[in-house]
């Protein structure tokens, strides 16, 4: 399914839980102790008060600058897409086959000059013993 088909849900604004570190309640931020609770209308009036407050800036500040940050990141992650695609993708590609052939080139040498006599020096120290006294 594309997402474009995709339909969008209303109710679970969140499915994948990637902002579940900013979930603030009321009781996550306010909390009196036993011994020390206000009037029952204060504390029900705070409640009130702190919820509509929440609410009423995020509806506003999102009415003011929601549409335009969602356009700024999708536009930010279009412009990754198309690095990626284009850019960074293709170079690598070249990257590696450059690499393979450097690769390539310097195990001929390794296995041409550098085996050889790797194998004659193992011969020669291979020979030697060493007695205890």
């Amino acid at each position: 399914m594309s997402q474009q088909t995709k339909e969008l849900d209303m109710v679970d604004r969140d499915p994948n839980q990637i902002n579940s570190h900013v979930k603030v309640a009321f009781e996550d931020v306010l909390a009196e102790p036993d011994g020390a609770h206000s009037i029952d209308c204060v504390w029900n009036l705070s409640y009130f008060c702190f919820n509509c407050g929440k609410n009423c800036c995020y509806k506003f500040m999102t009415t003011l600058c929601g549409i335009f940050i969602a356009l700024y990141w999708g536009c930010e992650f279009a412009c990754i897409t198309f690095d990626q695609v284009w850019c960074i993708t293709p170079s690598l590609r070249i990257f590696s086959i450059y690499m393979g052939c450097a690769q390539k080139y310097f195990g001929t040498c390794v296995s041409c000059c550098l085996a050889p006599i790797c194998e004659t020096s193992g011969l020669f120290f291979s020979s030697i013993t060493v007695k205890n006294t």
